[in-house]
């Protein structure tokens, strides 16, 4: 199959009253564009009856792809299995939920022509709640911090790939996969475009409840950096100089002062205290070498259970 000019991806949860309104806007954006672009809904095992409307949808438009995942793998993994479906040059992902407007399509396609490999969505006027957004914004401080990195919480999913870098991400092998993250890793010409952020039209709470917000922030993190077994190494050194000083003043006051060391209540906490770091030490450790042990099965980050498709 010759490639297309343009795919849209959008991984599709709760959200299936708006899908309708969702391919109708990215259909008459693109259609302004080109004639040769494909729309791809990668169903992440919703609860809601998202998949009969996505069948419904392709039976009256040829341009609509839908892909139904076995179970819930997450956004990031239904991103992964709309990337390796995708036929476009250009590869364009966004929420299903209206926030990302897809008029905006137009204006990071146009940005694109100009020679960026990859445009950024950047969300000014944010229509989301102060927790979620000040939860965001710690969330991106601390992962820019534990992996080295430039974050910026303005910047979501709403982004254009080139082939080219789609192609480079899909050369990763990273088992727990964050586009946020792998898109830096790789390079190439970058830009930032401001756009407008929308409410949601349907009133729904977004169902990335903070558990699952706080369960990819994790993941990211060690999947991405070694720097939390840096600070702990750290951390180490600093418990050893602070006993080892605490050790040599004693001694220097029991010779000059006569001062006799007791007190089984120190003693007791000390061996506490320590106790605790060490396991918090192993634990960290541990999960490192689970997140080894998951990526050596390689297993498939996804698995299809359905396609759609007009005939």
């Amino acid at each position: 199959m010759n490639n297309l000019e343009i795919s849209v991806i959008s991984p599709v949860y709760g959200a299936a009253s708006l899908l309708p309104e969702l391919v109708a806007r990215i259909d008459k954006t693109l259609s302004k564009i080109t004639s040769e672009y494909e729309i791809i809904l990668v169903e992440d095992n919703s609860p809601d009856n998202s998949w009969e409307i996505i069948n419904q949808i392709v039976e009256t438009n040829d341009r609509v792809v839908g892909l139904s995942l076995s179970r819930n793998f997450g956004q990031q993994n239904a991103l992964t299995a709309g990337f390796d479906y995708a036929t476009g040059d250009y590869i364009i992902t966004l929420d299903c939920d209206l926030q990302d407007e897809p008029e905006n399509i137009e204006y990071l396609y146009h940005k694109a022509l100009e020679g960026y490999e990859i445009v950024f969505a950047s969300r000014v006027d944010r229509q989301d709640g102060f927790i979620k957004k000040t939860a965001s914004f710690l969330f991106y401080k601390v992962l820019g911090y534990l992996t080295e990195t430039q974050q910026d919480n303005s910047i979501a999913n709403y982004i254009l790939y080139s082939r080219k870098a789609v192609d480079a991400m899909a050369k990763m092998g990273d088992y727990y996969r964050y586009y946020p993250m792998l898109n830096k890793w790789v390079g190439f010409k970058s830009v930032k475009l401001s756009i407008s952020h929308a409410k949601r039209k349907d009133n729904m709470l977004s169902s990335y409840t903070y558990r699952k917000r706080l369960r990819l922030a994790f993941s990211t993190i060690v999947a991405f950096s070694d720097k939390p077994l840096r600070l702990i190494l750290g951390l180490g050194f600093i418990f050893v100089l602070l006993s080892l000083s605490v050790a040599l003043i004693l001694v220097v006051r029991y010779i000059t002062m006569g001062h006799e060391v007791s007190g089984w209540l120190s003693v007791f906490l000390s061996i506490w205290f320590l106790s605790g770091i060490t396991t918090i030490t192993l634990g960290l450790i541990g999960i490192y070498i689970g997140k080894i042990f998951e990526t050596v099965k390689n297993r498939p980050t996804y698995l299809i259970k359905g396609i759609t498709r007009k005939s």
